[in-house]
């Protein structure tokens, strides 16, 4: 397994991921499915939530095949952005990419979902469709599902859309950190190593210098550092340094600049460039997106209580 996959199934396992995904689920019925770049199989197959009428249908090889096929040309679409296609029964299939720095490591793929409400004329369509691609399927069974499956809005299903695409950059922020934090089980020398740069990452430290530190050559220092690691002692540093930019931009009061030279950078140019190899934005685009998400936590937050405070004292509140 490479790094990648690796990074994409811990963020599988992590409570962060399992509690999303429970109220993504509760909250839309939907299903939901964290894959690495390499995925062999029907993202929902078997999963909660998986609509009935695509299972009806992925049952036999060939409609299988087709929704492998329309999963596909969703995942070629989203490698830089999230990107939603239809299948040929017009239910919607959505892939958000999920980065680490400027690369794609995996993907969020939601839906099986219509966007209108089930007709006579809609599933007449989709019978033909199936004697066409030659898909034998019980129909009385999958009229019924074609009836019971759900029905967003447009504009509920680009709002979830969105929601997927915040939460994908949570989990690119999480998988920065799993990277540094990572390899507990690592010599004495490159525990010492990481102690050090932590407390020293906002001075010029050179690999000569904490080769030097370390009572070793510079060689060999780099070898043991990136076997253990898996990141060069440069890679690493920026790591740190960026992971510490980003508790400081939180600070509307500091300047970029300031906290580009305050965690260890000697140029505003670097500092952008090493934090948008990392990030995926710049440092000011960040800065603005956290403090929108954290505004309207805010606001979501302040009006739930005014809810509950209604509800408390029997208030009815205004339509």
């Amino acid at each position: 397994m490479n790094t990648d996959a690796y990074i994409i199934q811990r963020l599988g396992r992590s409570n962060l991921y399992s509690r999303f995904k429970e109220a993504f689920g509760a909250g839309t019925g939907l299903p939901l499915t964290l894959r690495p770049l390499t995925f062999w199989g029907l993202a929902h197959h078997s999963q909660l939530n998986e609509n009935p009428f695509c299972a009806l249908i992925a049952q036999t090889s060939r409609g299988c095949s087709v929704y492998l096929e329309t999963e596909q040309r969703a995942v070629n679409a989203a490698q830089d952005r999230p990107a939603t296609v239809r299948c040929f029964a017009g239910l919607c299939h959505t892939v958000v990419p999920v980065k680490l720095g400027n690369r794609t490591i995996g993907f969020l793929q939601t839906g099986q979902v219509a966007l209108e409400p089930p007709s006579a004329a809609g599933f007449e369509s989709i019978t033909r469709q199936l004697a066409d691609r030659g898909i034998s399927v019980n129909l009385s069974q999958l009229r019924d599902a074609y009836y019971h499956s759900g029905v967003l809005s447009q504009n509920q299903y680009l709002g979830l859309i969105r929601l997927l695409g915040i939460f994908a950059q949570q989990l690119s922020l999480t998988a920065n950190q799993l990277l540094i934090q990572d390899a507990q089980a690592e010599p004495p020398m490159v525990r010492r190593a990481k102690a050090y740069i932590a407390g020293h990452h906002e001075d010029p430290i050179g690999l000569d210098d904490i080769a030097r530190t370390m009572h070793v050559s510079t060689y060999y220092f780099c070898k043991i550092f990136k076997r253990a690691t898996g990141l060069t002692f440069t890679d690493y540093l920026g790591r740190v340094r960026v992971e510490e930019a980003k508790h400081l931009l939180l600070n509307p009061h500091l300047r970029v600049s300031e906290i580009a030279y305050t965690v260890g950078f000697q140029s505003l140019t670097h500092f952008n460039r090493v934090f948008r190899e990392l990030t995926g934005e710049s440092p000011t685009r960040f800065r603005g997106e956290t403090t929108g998400r954290t505004k309207a936590m805010a606001r979501s937050l302040n009006a739930r209580s005014c809810v509950k405070a209604h509800l408390a004292t029997g208030t009815r509140l205004a339509a």
